[in-house]
């Protein structure tokens, strides 16, 4: 791309019910369009992006009131907008989610019957669906010609389907699916038929080229049978026909298509060799190849995808010129209006499990004296008196009632459980929460269930050292008595209670199984002859509660017609808040819940442990996971997405982009900051914990007086870590953060209407990549270069201009020691200095070790000496002082270096947290 000559390809898309309509040409060029995202320094989380822009309205399409426009009732608040530009580091086939493909006729190559090999490297954009999403095929419904048909299913699972006949159409899909921050990325698949023993095998890979690793276990289609030989087309994107799967919105870099496995390649389509804007093209084994439907072969890049919340339409008192005026943003933008809290971890999951008949939460405020239920049909649970909203000591629930028999009238419970849509049962299943801090000594029932078949009413009671079921008919008889001998742990914190039943021919067996929030479990069980029945209720004693069992806390109270392994898990992971699982995990699980797009950079499963959920706002959750694991949270630039980049996936990066200060590649102003943001003692307190310290006590910004130090900047943070132990190491990652000895450099400016050269690589940039400036000036800056990470960027463009900002923080903090690297995994003592002086051209240095181990050679390594880097060829001596022979002024820096300077590794062997 050349500047000025060519304009600038501006392009900006409106997403108009389910299609992407360009507005190119009713862009006003005369304006700029500015992009800003990213986040503020140090800070985990991004503000939401933005993008302003003006675009022509003198017809009034893009007036939301105007009923007479071609947009009426398409476009309003928070239609989606997406801003591109070419010149992009590759070209791909764009597939808009219309009949966009790539086909080549039939031939007798394509024809395979036998062993079949497809690959397809892409980056699909909606992804998930339930219907599965097209990537391509052989597959004509009309006239009965399927052949093979592959595609990605509802739960990321790779799917190969063909058909023997050209009618029936098997499916095989992968024993495992993709994972959720693969599917969401650029990704190589593959599926693979073998002929001999009918197998389908699925892969994966970073790249067409491999390697492959097997997605799942192969599955058996039956040897024998055949693919049928169709007259259908090849095609890649959707196939020519109508179906209900989902057509494809994305990107396809390659395909390649083998007769047998890893067999001889019939078609060889590589999209990034093609030239942008060609209809056509001749593939590498001769196919030709012509584009259908609004499929494109382009090098576009999304610089944003939004959406407009506002359309404030503007006109010249003439009305000869009007225009539209917006700022679109990001979605966090939307999420962040009026946030309303997430209920309670078990108050989440315990409706989504099935075969449910009733749940009371019992989260109501302190004025309550019902219990709602949040399942239709079922009616509230009644309770009084009580004291609602009394103990908020459960994580994974909002404050629950206690018992209150100290009034005039008996403590009642009770509530009703629809009949089951079908009977008899074959089980069921009561569970709850509880929690009693003092053991009655007096046997007393903690909850009454009733139920048709033998047993009316079963007693769940207990006191100390015993639990006693007792099972009465519809008479009031005692039917079985069942006693199970207890420890008081049972008490003094919140127990998971499960009662169970089950028909087994003529006999009932039933078990009670209390669990600890920590996860302890003990159980006791019995039989008798009968029938189970169904379950009708939950209640309190007859005569109510007595007065040593006053302050029992109950809630969570559920019913279920099945006991399973399903009902049975119910409560599992929420009942303790999901404390434990990784900060990653939990940002993925809470965005499936809420049905938000979000994609993770790095492994989900390497991300710190976090602690219990508690009721917070989404995007508050999701902010205490990337505080808690220190990775960057924010908006994909690629779509209305939410974007998470794990803390590891920052350490010891390549740069992306170097740029060079001597040859002007930069625009002014290019200064470093040397400024008192500082923090040398910090606090790190577990939320609901204990503290963690770190003090920086030596060195030049140390905590000690000037000139030994810059004194005492402290700081506290608190964050939802999941045990006392990772505090010590967070205080210690955020000392080294904030403590960091290197000028700051801010800003980063780039023209690149006058350096294009620099374009496919700005383009493939994103938030927590690193760039790398060399060449700096000795007098003012030091010298060598300088390593950044872009915690974002303001974007302006005009037809022929374009400069972005890259706002940066530094990114040697990021740099980590790796155990057995020739570089980052060796260290000194931190105990060397010159023996003796050396001038400026001398390759020889005098080096003593006044503590440690003497230094050792095996490979070339840098050091630091007095400001000047060198690379150490060689070591002679193996005691105090050694001999260093040295290549000088590594770094542009060279000087006379003083006897006793202090010499160190240029890369420190840091320990990430």
């Amino acid at each position: 791309m050349a500047f000025p000559q060519e304009p600038l390809g501006l392009r900006g898309r409106l997403r108009l019910g389910s299609d992407l309509q360009d507005i190119t040409a009713d862009l006003y060029t005369r304006d700029a369009i500015t992009h800003k995202r990213g986040r503020a320094y140090r800070a985990n989380a991004a503000d939401p992006a933005s993008c302003s822009a003006t675009i022509k309205n003198r017809d009034g399409r893009y007036s939301e009131r105007n009923p007479e426009g071609p947009y009426y009732g398409l476009i309003g608040r928070n239609t989606p907008f997406q801003f591109d530009l070419p010149g992009g580091p590759d070209v791909y086939l764009a597939l808009k989610g219309g009949t966009d493909r790539a086909t080549t006729p039939d031939a007798a190559a394509l024809d395979i019957t036998g062993s079949i090999d497809i690959r397809f490297e892409i980056q699909i954009d909606n992804l998930p669906q339930a219907n599965g999403v097209i990537l391509g095929g052989k597959w004509l419904v009309t006239g009965s010609q399927r052949s093979w048909l592959m595609l990605i299913g509802a739960q990321g699972e790779l799917i190969l389907r063909y058909s023997p006949d050209g009618t029936s159409q098997p499916q095989f899909g992968s024993t495992e699916a993709i994972s959720d921050t693969a599917l969401r990325g650029r990704i190589a698949v593959r599926s693979t038929r073998d002929a001999s023993n009918g197998q389908i095998t699925h892969y994966t890979a970073p790249s067409i080229d491999g390697p492959w690793t097997q997605l799942g276990l192969a599955s058996a289609a039956g040897a024998g049978s055949t693919i049928f030989s169709s007259a259908s087309p090849l095609a890649v994107g959707d196939i020519d026909t109508v179906t209900a799967f989902v057509r494809p919105e994305g990107k396809i870099f390659a395909f390649q298509l083998r007769n047998g496995i890893d067999g001889t390649v019939v078609a060889d389509v590589d999209f990034t060799a093609q030239t942008v804007g060609a209809s056509s093209f001749t593939d590498d084994t001769g196919l030709t190849w012509t584009l259908a439907g609004d499929a494109e072969l382009s090098d576009r890049v999304t610089r944003f995808a939004g959406e407009i919340p506002e359309w404030p339409p503007k006109w010249s008192p003439s009305e000869a010129d009007a225009w539209t005026p917006i700022e679109a943003a990001g979605i966090l933008r939307r999420m962040g209006q009026g946030q309303k809290s997430l209920a309670s971890t078990l108050r989440r999951k315990i409706p989504t499990v099935s075969n449910l008949l009733a749940y009371w939460p019992m989260e109501e405020g302190k004025d309550a004296s019902q219990a709602s239920s949040p399942i239709a049909g079922v009616g509230p649970l009644k309770l009084a008196p009580a004291n609602w909203a009394n103990v908020d000591t459960l994580a994974s629930s909002s404050p629950l009632p206690t018992i209150d028999s100290s009034g005039s009238a008996a403590c009642l419970l009770s509530g009703s459980v629809p009949r089951p849509a079908s009977t008899p049962l074959s089980s069921w299943l009561v569970q709850y929460m509880y929690r009693l801090d003092t053991v009655n000594t007096t046997v007393r029932t903690f909850l009454r269930i009733r139920s048709t078949g033998t047993i009316s009413d079963w007693y769940i009671q207990m006191g100390s050292g015993i639990s006693r079921i007792i099972g009465r008919d519809s008479d009031g008889n005692a039917v079985f008595t069942g006693e199970t001998g207890i420890g008081t742990d049972l008490w003094g914190q919140w127990i998971a209670v499960q009662f169970q039943v089950s028909q087994s021919g003529s006999s009932v067996n039933w078990q009670i199984v209390w669990t600890d929030v920590g996860g302890d479990a003990g159980a006791g069980s019995g039989s008798f002859s009968g029938t189970i029945g169904y379950p009708t209720g939950v209640a309190s004693p007859p005569d109510g509660y007595a007065s040593d069992i006053d302050g029992l806390a109950l809630g969570h109270i559920s019913v279920w017609s099945v006991w399973d392994s399903v009902t049975v898990s119910a409560y599992a992971g929420a009942v303790d808040a999901w404390a434990g699982e990784t900060a990653g995990e939990r940002m993925q699980r809470l965005c499936a819940e809420e049905n938000v797009p979000l994609t993770i950079v790095g492994d989900p499963s390497d991300t710190e442990l976090v602690g219990p959920q508690r009721p917070k706002a989404l995007l508050d959750l999701l902010r205490e996971c990337a505080d808690a694991d220190g990775g960057i949270f924010g908006e994909l630039r690629e779509r209305r997405e939410l974007v998470y980049r794990t803390r590891l996936s920052l350490y010891n990066q390549d740069p992306k982009l170097t740029l060079d200060y001597a040859q002007k590649q930069m625009a002014p102003p290019f200064e470093p900051v040397e400024d008192d943001q500082i923090r040398n003692d910090w606090t790190v307190t577990r939320d609901g914990g204990s503290s963690g310290y770190a003090t920086l006590t030596e060195g030049r910004l140390s905590v000690q007086d000037p000139p030994d130090g810059i004194g005492l900047y402290d700081d506290s943070t608190t964050l939802n870590l999941f045990s006392d132990d990772q505090t010590s190491d967070a205080a210690g990652w955020q000392l080294h953060l904030t403590s960091w000895d290197e000028a700051r450099y801010p800003s980063v400016t780039l023209q690149l209407h006058r350096h294009p050269a620099f374009i496919p690589a700005v383009l493939s940039l994103d938030v927590g990549d690193k760039i790398r400036i060399e060449n700096l000036p000795k007098k003012f800056a030091g010298g060598g270069a300088v390593e950044l990470l872009i915690d974002g960027w303001t974007e302006t463009m005009l037809p022929r201009k374009w400069e972005i900002t890259f706002n940066c923080s530094p990114a040697g903090p990021y740099t980590v020691a790796i155990a057995d690297d020739e570089v980052l995994g060796i260290a000194d003592s931190g105990a060397s200095t010159l023996a003796a002086a050396a001038d400026e051209d001398d390759t020889a240095l005098s080096v003593a070790v006044s503590d440690g181990l003497p230094w050792v050679y095996e490979v070339d390594f840098d050091i630091l000496v007095g400001g000047e880097v060198m690379t150490v060829t060689g070591i002679s001596g193996a005691s105090s002082p050694q001999t260093f022979t040295v290549a000088r002024s590594v770094n542009g820096v060279v000087k006379e270096q003083a006897s006793g300077s202090v010499v160190r590794l240029a890369q420190q062997a840091i320990t990430g947290r």
